[in-house]
């Protein structure tokens, strides 16, 4: 079990890294510099821009922009291979040897995406650095002024309630699409419509438990 763990973390969470940095860091970038562009009136401080990269990364970009985007890097890989399986009856012979398919394909899934919280801290830092280099470097803000605003209003809880849903979205990325891919009925032809399938309901539920879990833990 250890050895399947091991390889569904490399497959899934460590694969997933370079897009995930790369994303972040431009975003980050993005919206700082998107703040300042827009902070027109002399008398706004300019910290705020950091301030903005900070709460809109932190609160929202990391948490479920990124898993938006899992859902269909991890979400559709990972029912294509479950999928796959069905397909050429390789769960069939899991079966016929006593082997309980569900638990030995979906469960060292769900293990491994217990650290997908650390992909996410990832994304934060190379968010609000990409803000850093983006305002600093772009000429639109000075160093100082980046890191006081970043420090400015600071609530801790607010990266307890990111993490809280990036719990709750890594359960979702490990179980809807391996539901898709072991009850998936066919031949190759709909491996590839189940993992179609399977993005568009992780990313519909994902943008709905954002909305409730917002409901619950800030209001």
């Amino acid at each position: 079990m250890r050895g399947l763990v091991l390889k569904e973390v490399d497959d899934l969470i460590i694969g997933s890294l370079g897009i995930v940095a790369f994303i972040s860091f431009f975003i980050g970038g993005v919206v700082a510099i998107q703040t300042a562009l827009n902070l027109t009136n002399p008398l706004i401080p300019r910290n705020l821009i950091a301030f903005a990269t900070r709460q809109s990364v932190i609160l929202e970009f990391a948490p479920t922009f990124i898993s938006v985007i899992m859902a269909g890097k991890v979400g559709s890989f990972i029912t294509s291979s479950i999928g796959t399986m069905r397909v050429t009856e390789q769960i069939d012979a899991l079966e016929i040897m006593g082997v309980n398919s569900l638990n030995y394909l979906v469960f060292p899934k769900i293990i491994a995406m217990c650290l997908y919280p650390f992909v996410i801290a990832l994304s934060m830092f190379l968010g609000v650095w990409g803000g850093y280099i983006a305002g600093v470097y772009g000429g639109l803000v000075s160093s100082d002024e980046f890191i006081g605003g970043l420090q400015m209003d600071f609530i801790p809880f607010h990266i307890t309630y990111a993490m809280i849903k990036t719990m709750v979205y890594a359960f979702l990325l490990a179980t809807i699409p391996s539901f898709h891919g072991y009850y998936m009925k066919g031949g190759a032809l709909e491996v590839g419509k189940a993992s179609t399938v399977s993005f568009v309901w992780t990313s519909v539920t994902i943008i709905l438990v954002n909305f409730i879990l917002t409901q619950l833990l800030l209001s």
